[in-house]
C-alpha cells in the first residue's frame, strides 16, 4: 500500500521558519523524483519544488527560490522542505508527490499559515 505521510506544518510568523517532511512506503522511493506542491484557498495547486531520485537535481518555483530548500533521505524514505523567510502568501496547504512515469502519488497535505 503506497503511503506519504506530510507533516510539520502549523502556525507561523512572517520571516519564521519550518521544515516540511514526508515518509514515503510501498514503492521504490528511490526510483522516484519526489515533489512538493501547495495550494492555497481558491487557487490552483502550483508546483513548488523538485528532487531528482538521485538528489542531483533540484528546481525551485521562483516564488520561493533562495527561501525553500528540498532535500530527500533515501535510506530513511522521506523527502523534506525547509521553508525560510516565510511570507503571508506562503500559506497554503502543502502536498508531497512522488512521480516515476505513469506512477503519481500524494499525501494527505499539510497546513502552512504565515500570519502575525
Amino acid at each position: 500500500q503506497v503511503q506519504l505521510v506530510e507533516s510539520g506544518g502549523g502556525l507561523v510568523q512572517p520571516g519564521g521558519s519550518l521544515r516540511l517532511s514526508c515518509a514515503a512506503s510501498g514503492f521504490m522511493f528511490t526510483r522516484f523524483a519526489m515533489n512538493w506542491y501547495r495550494q492555497a484557498p481558491g487557487k490552483e495547486r502550483e508546483l513548488v519544488a523538485v528532487i531528482s531520485n538521485t538528489a542531483g537535481h533540484t528546481n525551485y518555483a521562483d516564488s520561493v527560490k533562495g527561501r525553500f530548500t528540498i532535500s530527500r533521505d533515501n535510506a530513511k524514505n522521506t523527502v523534506y522542505l525547509q521553508m525560510n523567510s516565510l511570507k503571508a502568501e506562503d500559506t497554503a496547504v502543502y502536498y508531497c508527490n512522488g512521480r516515476l512515469g505513469y506512477d503519481d502519488y500524494w499525501g494527505q497535505g499539510t497546513q502552512v499559515t504565515v500570519s502575525s
